[in-house]
C-alpha cells in the first residue's frame, strides 16, 4: 500500500517552523495568482515548459506536484509566488517553505531529465507593479536527492500511521450497520439514494420532510462509501450552529453504535469565536499561541490525531494543552480529518478553505449540504461586496497621512456618484472604471501600509481594507449575474450618504464548479420546490438526481387551516391585528399548549402581541426581539417545555423558522400571518426584473418560491414524530390560491377556516 502526497502538503508538513505569521498578508487573490504566473511565463522563451508534472516515491511515498515552469536552455527550474508590499518583510519561515518546495520539484526534475545538477529560482512577482525579483542557487542532482530524502523520513512515520488509519476506517466501514434498530419511514429510501449517488458520482438534491431523520440517512450512507469509492473525505456543511450541532451528535451515535469506527469528525467554527486572544495580532511577537506555533505543531497535530470527535471544545483543550492556537489547529486538522463539519463558506466562499486543500491535494470527497433550500441566499451574501460611505468618511478622519490621499481620491469618485443621482436608490450596468482605479490604488496604499506597521492595527482600517479588496474581486467578476446600485440615505439638512453594493443575483456559475469537483454532492431539505428555480439558482449539472422523499407522517396528524378571511398586506395591516388576535385566542382556549405565532417582520410582531397581551393577559407570551445572541435564543426556546402553556411570537425567516426541534407537547401548533413574501423595496424589485430578464419568472423566483419555502418551514416546527399531532393556521387570502397550494406538502390535508 503506497500513499500519496502532494509536494507543498509535503513541505508544509516537514518545513514549516517558527512562528504563526499573517503579517504579510493577505496574499494575491487566486484569480491574481493566476494571472501573475502567467504574465511570468508570457515573459519567458519559446522553450519554456509550463506546469511540469513531476513524481517521485521514497519507500511507500508517493510525491507528486506540478513545477510552476522550466527553462530548458538555461537549465532552470522556477517556483513563481505572487505576493503584495515589500518583499524584505516577507517572514525567514516563509521563505524557507519557498525554497524546500523549489528544492523538491528540483531533485525530481533531475530524476525525469537524468540532470547532473540544476539552477532553482524562486521567482518572486509583485502584482501591483508586476515586476520580478528572482533569487537563484545552483544544486546538484545528488544534494537535491538527499533533501528529497530527508523530508520523505520526516513525514514517512506520519504517512504510515495515516495509512493504518485510513484502513481500519475502510474496513470498519464496510461492515458498518445502521445505528438505530430500524430505518424511519423515508430514511431508507433517503439512504439508498444518497449511497447510488456518490457510487454514480452524480449529483443528488433530496426533499425529504422534516423528523425522518435526514442527518443520519445522508452521514450513514457517506460512511458506507467510504471504502468502494475510495474517498478521503465527507464535508458535511450547513448553514447555522445547529446543523453543525446535529450533524456532531450523529456522527457520535454512528461511531457509539459501531465496534470502534476509527473515525476523525472535525468541527470548523468561525475565526472570531475560535480565537484565545483578540486583542492580538496573529504573529509571535503579538500573540502568545502564534509565538513557535509550527514547532509546537508537531505534538498539538499527533494529540488531535487520537480523537474520534474533535469538536470545538475538544480541540480547545488540545490547543491550549500544547500552546498553539486554536483556529490555526483546526485548519491544520482539516488535512487528516475524515469528517469536516463546517458553515457553508468552507467551501463554497471564493476563498474556501476546504475547497482549496481538496483540490491542492486532489482529494476524493463527498459533500453533504444540509438545508440546502438556504444556499441561494447565502451564495448571494458570499459573492457579493458592498461598501459604506459612513465607514469611508469616518476613516478619512482617522487615517495616518500617508493614507489620506488615496482615500481621498476614492472620496472624490464616490462623491461624484453621489451628486450626479437624483433617487434615493438607482442600478447601473456596472461599477464605474474610476471608482475602481481609485480603488485599486487605496487598496495598494493600505497593503503596503499594513505590511509596514503590522502592530497597532486600527480595525476600521482592516475593515474597509477587506471590504475594498472584495469589492475589486466582484468587480473583475461582474456580468449579468450581478448588480450594481446606490443606495442613499437622508441625514437631514439637505445631507445624505450611500452604499454601493455589487450585487450577486444568480450564485449558480460560482457553485457550479464546486458541486461537480467532488465525487458526489447530496443537498437535502424539506423545501426544495420548484426544481426549476435551485436548478436555475445553484447551477445543478444536468445529471443531477431529483428525489421526494415520502413523508412518513399522515395527514390526521395536522391539521392545515386557511384562514382567508384575513389579509395579512401592509395595507390591510391595521385591520388584521384584532382577528388575528381572537383567532389565535379561540384555538389556545381550544387546546391549550404551546404554539408559534410567524409574522412578516418586527413591527407587525410587536403590534399583534401586545393587543394580544392587553386583550388575553391570562395567556403566557414571549416575543423574539432584535439581535437576539445564542443565549437569548436559547432562553426563548426553553420557554417551551412538555408542561408549559403559551405562545412564542416570531418573525418568519428568523432563527425560529427552521432548524429548531420542539417534538411533542413542546410544540402543538403555528400561526403563520404572512405569505412570506420579500419586502418591496426598489432592491428587490430590482431583482425581479433581472430574475424575469433570465428566467422569465420574475415574481416567482423574487417573491413567491423564497416566501412559500419560509412558511413550510415554520410549518414544519410543529410535527417532529410520528407521534406528534398538532395544528397549523395559514392567515392569509392568498393562500387559498392554486399556485400557492401547489407548492405546499403534498401529505398535507388543508382546509378553510371561518
Amino acid at each position: 500500500m503506497s500513499y500519496s502526497v502532494a509536494v507543498r502538503a509535503l513541505c508544509e508538513f516537514t518545513a514549516k517552523v517558527g512562528d504563526l505569521d499573517l503579517r504579510f498578508t493577505p496574499s494575491p487573490t487566486a484569480l491574481e495568482g493566476i494571472m501573475g504566473h502567467r504574465t511570468v511565463a508570457s515573459r519567458r522563451s519559446e522553450t519554456y515548459q509550463n506546469e511540469v508534472v513531476l513524481e517521485g516515491e521514497y519507500r511507500q511515498l508517493k510525491v507528486r506536484g506540478r513545477a510552476d515552469g522550466y527553462d530548458p536552455g538555461q537549465n532552470r527550474l522556477e517556483e513563481i509566488k505572487t505576493y503584495r508590499g515589500e518583499l524584505e518583510r516577507m517572514p525567514a519561515n516563509h521563505r524557507q517553505l519557498h525554497w524546500a518546495q523549489a528544492k523538491i520539484y528540483g531533485g525530481l526534475m533531475c530524476q525525469k531529465l537524468q540532470l547532473a545538477e540544476i539552477s532553482l529560482a524562486l521567482v518572486y512577482f509583485d502584482i501591483v507593479s508586476e515586476k520580478e525579483i528572482s533569487l537563484v542557487e545552483t544544486w546538484s542532482a545528488l544534494e537535491l536527492e538527499r533533501f528529497f530524502t530527508q523530508q520523505c523520513g520526516l513525514f514517512l512515520h506520519w504517512a504510515e500511521q495515516e495509512m493504518a488509519h485510513r484502513e481500519a476506517r475502510n474496513q470498519a466501514a464496510q461492515v458498518l450497520r445502521f445505528p438505530h434498530l430500524d430505518f424511519r419511514p423515508g430514511q431508507r429510501h433517503l439512504a439508498e439514494s444518497v449511497f447510488k449517488a456518490v457510487s454514480t458520482g452524480r449529483c443528488l438534491m433530496a426533499q425529504a420532510p422534516t423528523g425522518i431523520g435526514k442527518t443520519v440517512g445522508t452521514l450513514f450512507p457517506m460512511l458506507k462509501a467510504l471504502a468502494p469509492q475510495q474517498l478521503d473525505k465527507v464535508f458535511f456543511l450547513t448553514a447555522k450552529t445547529p446543523g453543525r450541532q446535529l450533524a456532531l451528535d450523529a456522527a457520535r451515535v454512528i461511531v457509539d453504535s459501531s465496534n470502534g469506527l476509527p473515525l476523525r469528525v472535525l468541527e470548523m467554527i468561525a475565526r472570531d469565536k475560535a480565537c484565545e486572544h483578540p486583542d492580538k495580532a496573529c504573529h509571535g511577537e503579538s500573540c502568545p499561541l502564534a509565538k513557535g506555533f509550527y514547532d509546537r505543531l508537531p505534538a498539538a497535530r499527533e494529540a488531535a490525531s487520537q480523537m474520534t470527535l474533535l469538536n470545538q471544545a475538544t480541540l480547545r483543550q488540545i490547543a491550549l494543552e500544547h500552546q498553539v492556537c486554536p483556529y490555526y489547529l483546526s485548519q491544520e486538522m482539516a488535512r487528516w480529518a475524515d469528517v469536516v463539519v463546517a458553515d457553508y463558506n468552507y467551501y463554497f466562499d471564493f476563498s474556501a478553505l476546504l475547497f482549496g486543500l481538496a483540490q491542492a491535494n486532489q482529494w476524493k470527497v463527498a459533500v453533504l449540504v444540509d438545508e440546502a433550500h438556504n444556499l441561494v441566499e447565502r451564495g448571494r451574501q458570499m459573492y457579493s461586496a458592498s461598501l459604506d460611505q459612513f465607514m469611508l468618511n469616518t476613516l478619512r478622519k482617522s487615517a495616518p497621512e500617508v493614507l489620506k490621499k488615496s482615500l481621498q481620491r476614492v472620496s472624490r469618485e464616490w462623491n461624484a456618484l453621489h451628486k450626479a443621482q437624483v433617487s434615493p436608490y438607482q442600478a447601473y450596468p456596472k461599477a464605474p472604471d474610476k471608482l475602481l482605479q481609485a480603488l485599486s490604488l487605496c487598496t495598494t496604499a493600505i497593503g503596503d501600509y499594513l505590511n509596514d506597521h503590522p502592530q497597532g492595527l486600527e480595525a476600521a482600517l482592516q475593515s474597509f481594507y477587506f471590504d475594498a479588496l472584495q469589492f475589486a474581486r466582484v468587480a473583475e467578476l461582474f456580468d449579468e449575474h450581478f448588480l450594481f446600485d446606490i443606495s442613499k440615505r437622508d441625514l437631514g439638512n439637505t445631507r445624505s450618504l450611500s452604499q454601493l453594493c455589487l450585487r450577486n443575483v444568480v450564485p449558480a456559475g460560482f457553485i457550479r464548479p464546486r458541486l461537480t469537483a467532488a465525487r458526489s454532492s447530496v443537498m437535502f431539505s424539506a423545501t426544495l420546490s420548484p426544481q426549476r428555480y435551485y436548478t436555475d439558482l445553484l447551477g445543478l449539472p444536468a445529471s443531477t438526481v431529483w428525489i421526494d422523499v415520502e413523508s412518513p407522517f399522515n395527514a390526521e396528524q395536522l391539521k392545515v387551516h386557511i384562514v382567508s378571511q384575513i389579509s395579512t398586506r401592509f395595507v390591510h395591516r391595521q385591520a388584521s391585528l384584532a382577528p388575528i388576535v381572537e383567532l389565535m385566542a379561540r384555538q389556545f382556549m381550544e387546546r391549550p399548549g404551546n404554539y408559534l405565532a410567524f409574522f412578516s417582520s418586527f413591527d407587525y410582531l410587536q403590534q399583534v402581541a401586545q393587543l394580544f397581551a392587553e386583550r388575553w393577559p391570562q395567556i403566557n407570551l414571549w416575543s423574539q426581539s432584535r439581535g437576539m445572541d445564542e443565549a437569548r435564543r436559547q432562553a426563548f426556546l426553553e420557554q417551551f417545555t412538555a408542561t408549559s402553556q403559551g405562545i412564542g411570537f416570531a418573525v418568519l425567516g428568523g432563527a425560529f423558522g427552521e432548524g429548531i426541534d420542539l417534538p411533542g407537547s413542546r410544540l402543538i401548533g403555528a400561526f403563520i400571518a404572512t405569505l412570506g413574501l420579500a419586502q418591496l423595496n426598489p432592491v428587490n424589485e430590482q431583482l425581479k426584473q433581472r430574475m424575469a430578464a433570465i428566467f422569465g419568472a420574475g415574481y416567482d423566483y423574487t417573491y413567491l418560491f423564497p416566501g412559500v419555502q419560509k412558511v413550510v418551514q415554520a410549518a414544519g416546527r410543529v410535527i417532529r414524530t410520528q407521534q406528534d399531532q398538532g395544528v397549523v393556521m395559514l392567515i392569509d387570502d392568498r393562500f387559498g390560491e392554486t399556485k400557492v397550494q401547489q407548492l405546499l406538502p403534498r401529505w398535507w390535508s388543508v382546509s378553510g377556516r371561518v
